[in-house]
């Protein structure tokens, strides 16, 4: 269908009359290019009412679109009724961002998970998309929290690591449910931390940020693969909530030097920063 559009947009092109022009009783050849033509074809098929959801699809599945096509193709009322189109538009490389943007936000929660993981999407637009979806996190539900912690960015899931916080008093370690089945913000919260997507960088600054939970920095400090990372385990250092017995473990490694500066900007409970400092002039 779209070949034929195509077919007809050239078609009318070609009988338009732009091949030649009479001005001033001399009649001359004004030259249309190749390009030029193409582009003319793209627009009339960008624009076209009749135009419908496989079209526009097919349509969009070629990256050589220009900006000025997608913009017509964004105004096209009947095309973009489609959910399908909708997503395509968001995720073609060459969609401006003032288009790709307002689509995203009339977007599902997966759909945009899903933008948000395309190779093909420009770097500023998945940043606009995961802010999209981070803003959401309050209002959706649980299990739709639980699949993108499992799934979706990186950034996604820093944010979900900081949603339904479960505090304790300073320097507990407790959760809602200290035994038996975990609560649903504490799986989100442990689904998150297994997130391929997480990085390091993300995850300190994560803890480092004042609304970080005492569930959270216990979760960092207990994990089988972050707790080994001495970065993260100077950020834990740094944090609020770390127990005495994680923060003398974790400083065991640390250079002195290195160790007091970490500890003159911590917000450790004064008597834990002096036992850590105790046990390591022993040492």
């Amino acid at each position: 269908m779209i070949q034929d559009q195509i077919r007809a947009a050239m078609s009318n092109i070609e009988a338009s009359g732009h091949d030649q022009s009479i001005s001033e009783g001399t009649k001359a050849t004004t030259t249309v290019t190749p390009s030029s033509r193409a582009l003319s074809a793209d627009l009339q098929i960008a624009s076209d009412p009749a135009l419908n959801e496989d079209g526009a699809l097919a349509f969009l599945k070629r990256n050589d679109l220009s900006a000025e096509v997608i913009d017509r193709l964004a105004k096209n009322i009947n095309a973009v009724k489609s959910r399908k189109v909708r997503i395509a538009l968001v995720a073609h490389p060459h969609t401006p961002r003032h288009i790709s943007v307002p689509l995203a936000r009339q977007l599902y929660t997966f759909d945009l998970m899903k933008v948000g993981l395309a190779p093909a999407v420009a770097a500023d637009v998945k940043v606009a998309v995961d802010d999209v979806l981070i803003a959401r996190l309050p209002a959706i539900t649980i299990g739709e929290r639980l699949t993108l912690a499992r799934r979706a960015s990186g950034r996604v899931a820093a944010a979900l690591l900081l949603t339904g916080k479960i505090a304790g008093p300073a320097g507990s370690e407790i959760t809602k449910k200290a035994a038996g089945t975990l609560d649903p913000e504490t799986r989100v919260l442990k689904t998150a931390l297994e997130n391929p997507r997480l990085t390091d960088a993300l995850l300190m600054s994560t803890i480092l940020r004042p609304t970080a939970s005492a569930a959270l920095v216990h979760a960092v400090a207990n994990h089988a693969k972050w707790s080994r990372r001495v970065e993260i385990q100077c950020a834990l250092l740094r944090t609020q909530y770390l127990s005495l017995a994680k923060a003398l473990a974790f400083s065991a490694e640390i250079p002195q030097s290195q160790l007091r500066e970490i500890l003159d900007s911590s917000r450790l409970p004064e008597s834990i920063k002096l036992q850590v400092l105790k046990q390591r002039s022993r040492t």
